[in-house]
């Protein structure tokens, strides 16, 4: 079904203009010219979206928007103002407003905003369905994320925390496996227990034997007292260990008869001891492909993948940046002892199209150092780093296209993209229009004034 968008405008031109080209983008415009007006249609219809005029003589859109918010707070509301009355926006964004967009309107950028709010929408429903289908008391213990992806990763925790299973954890650095081992165990019958996480890449093999599973006085230079092991300090718990994929073939071994017998022997001991811990394992390596290469014992391989869980790359779940930077805003403006209130549309859309190799923690990073070089209430693209913007803003080298481009004029560019939209839809003028973001009207006077119709 088409999104339906209420647009709340007292000039009747600009109302028109507006309804036109919301309706050439595939939504369901409806029209109301006072703040009043709007707050009558809201309590008689659904609508998806309120585009909303701040300057209005019968009700200021200030004062609808706090009416509307007050009746149905879960509807966005995109306020427009003029250059002069952005302190009149920020007050709207106090009041609730989802976003606002200044006059004369970039269409563009109205477009991607009302995309990006009725997304926000849909992802709160979505979120919702897929808390009432989780078991009750489940605690998402900050994942975030309601794309596909991660609704099946926090759908498939909900099934294995209550288990003893052993699970691995898979997935590029940067994507947030030790948080997916956090709701495990905080979802599970241990969870009283203690959690001790292990980076096994950190230590040695003499000193990763001696963390784990720990050592007797005397048993090497240095050990001047009995020295309990991760392990033991994991009893009725949880062990998450880290990076498994660095361990020696040695280690591997030593690990493999705890995970069997569940009992371990300290460093320079002799009698085995019993422990009760349920170990959960992570890895960014192909630990299949470390087996079939003779790296990884694959009796601990399928000891340790029971079940397998794999946190998914940023790049596969984009729709989820909105929420994890915002989330990650808050955060750093707290600490920072800032009043950050988001980002501009232009900086989210930086961010929801950057590549992200380094997945959340480069996100994050990302996040933070805008937070400390802001000075306004809103994040822009002048903090974010060069690497994520576009060429012609971050002053990478031009491409083949854009040096194909240069010294022509914006009259030629213009002409040009109006007769190839033209030629691509079999010189349809609406569906022409409507893909060039522009009413027909406005397209018949362009090609009048280029003499081409």
């Amino acid at each position: 079904m088409k999104p339906n968008v209420l647009i709340v405008d007292d000039d009747h031109g600009h109302l028109t203009m507006l309804k036109t080209l919301v309706a050439g983008w595939g939504f369901e415009p409806e029209g109301a010219e006072d703040g009043g007006a709007a707050l009558s249609r809201v309590r008689e219809r659904a609508f998806d979206l309120v585009l909303m005029d701040v300057r209005m003589a019968a009700m200021s859109g200030i004062e609808a928007l706090k009416l509307i918010k007050d009746y149905n707070p879960a509807i966005p509301v995109l306020i427009m103002t003029a250059y002069s009355s952005v302190e009149t926006a920020i007050e709207a964004l106090k009041s609730g407003a989802y976003d606002y967009l200044i006059k004369p309107l970039d269409t563009d950028l109205l477009k991607l905003t009302m995309e990006r709010a009725l997304e926000h929408t849909r992802l709160k429903v979505e979120n919702q369905a897929l808390r009432q289908r989780l078991p009750s008391g489940f605690e998402l213990t900050n994942i975030i994320g309601r794309s596909r992806p991660m609704r099946e990763l926090v759908e498939l925790i909900a099934m294995v925390a209550p288990t003893e299973a052993t699970v691995l954890i898979t997935g590029e650095s940067g994507t947030g496996k030790e948080l997916v081992a956090r709701a495990i165990h905080h979802n599970s019958p241990r969870k009283h227990g203690p959690l001790v996480t292990v980076n096994c890449a950190a230590l040695t093999e003499t000193l990763l034997e001696s963390e784990l599973f720990g050592h007797e006085k005397g048993a090497f230079t240095g050990a001047d007292r009995r020295r309990e092991g991760r392990f033991a300090q994991a009893g009725k718990g949880t062990i998450f260990l880290d990076e498994i994929g660095e361990i020696s073939p040695a280690m591997q071994a030593k690990l493999l008869r705890v995970i069997q017998e569940r009992e371990i022997q300290r460093v320079g001991g002799d009698a085995p001891l019993q422990v009760d811990v349920r170990v959960l394992a992570a890895t960014n390596r192909d630990l299949a492909a470390e087996v079939a290469a003779k790296r990884f014992r694959e009796d601990l391989y399928y000891r340790l993948n029971v079940v397998t869980l794999t946190a998914p790359p940023l790049r596969d779940r984009r729709e989820d940046i909105p929420l994890l930077a915002q989330h990650f805003l808050s955060r750093f403006a707290e600490k920072n002892r800032k009043i950050i209130r988001g980002f501009t549309p232009r900086a989210m859309d930086v961010l929801v199209k950057a590549d992200w190799p380094g997945n959340v923690r480069e996100l994050e990073n990302v996040v933070e150092r805008a937070v400390i070089l802001a000075t306004g209430d809103f994040v822009t693209e002048r903090e974010l780093p060069a690497h994520l913007l576009p060429d012609e803003a971050g002053g990478g080298a031009a491409c083949p296209e854009n040096q194909a481009l240069a010294g022509v004029s914006l009259e030629d560019l213009e002409r040009q993209a109006i007769l190839a939209t033209l030629d691509e839809v079999g010189g349809n003028k609406s569906e022409a229009a409507r893909q060039l973001g522009i009413t027909r009207a406005t397209l018949h006077k362009k090609l009048k004034k280029y003499g081409v119709e």
